[in-house]
């Protein structure tokens, strides 16, 4: 969970990016002993098994790396929905892009370091798949889908239409169905999720016009090999 959720808006729309996107998808990914990143915020690994994959790899990207590589030697990797810790998120747009950017670069460095995840016929292969679909679906966001918004605000209905506004309640509708289905874990445990309508309404009409192009970014910058560096603060 994010602990400086209060701080600035940005701060406020990733309490929901981690609370709905990033936990509801390694709960799903739990169900078939998949996850794909065990992340750096609260991870226990097997010692013995970190021996026998040659330990951490020397890369920006290292959680998911070396998830992929527990995965490829047969091993599972889960998710304990209710062991709860807070984390610092970035502040400021800059650092939230940074973070973000390094992100999407490490996903790229997994698929190059283990493209034969590939051709191992598992269940979280699946989830490895489906990754190959981001790089697609976030330079077509970026690229087609942002254009049309700015268009169709002067009345250029070329690429996206009025019909576009249903996306709207949609999302609306399924983000709280995620809220709802997280809150009960929370319920288990006496506690309950703290107030930030300011950050879901942030987090549900605006977020992805930020993460996906920058997520964009770090695509490219990996395949072209340009220079790394932590880059969060």
């Amino acid at each position: 969970m994010v602990r400086n959720s209060r701080e600035t808006w940005m701060t406020r729309a990733q309490e929901w990016d981690y609370f709905q996107g990033i936990a509801a998808i390694k709960r799903v990914q739990s169900l078939y002993q998949g996850t794909m990143v065990a992340q750096g915020a609260f991870s226990l690994y097997d010692t013995a098994t970190l021996r026998e994959i040659g330990g951490w790899p020397d890369c920006i990207g290292e959680d998911i790396v070396l998830s992929w590589s527990i995965l490829k030697a047969g091993h599972r990797i889960g998710y304990c929905e209710d062991a709860l810790l807070f984390t610092n998120a970035p502040t400021t747009l800059l650092q939230f892009a940074r973070q973000r950017k390094r992100w999407s670069r490490g996903m790229i460095e997994a698929f190059k370091q283990h493209p034969d995840i590939l051709l191992i016929r598992s269940l979280p292969s699946a989830f490895v798949y489906w990754n190959l679909l981001f790089p697609f679906l976030d330079l077509i966001f970026t690229l087609v889908f942002i254009p049309g918004v700015v268009l169709a605000l002067f009345g250029y209905f070329w690429i996206v239409g009025p019909i576009t506004l249903a996306l709207i309640p949609m999302a609306m509708g399924m983000n709280y169905f995620m809220y709802r289905i997280g809150c009960r874990m929370f319920e288990q445990l006496g506690l309950q999720v703290r107030f930030n309508p300011s950050g879901f309404f942030i987090y549900s009409l605006f977020y992805s016009l930020i993460m996906q192009p920058v997520s964009l970014a770090g695509y490219v910058a990996e395949v072209l090999n340009l220079r790394k560096s932590w880059g969060t603060k």
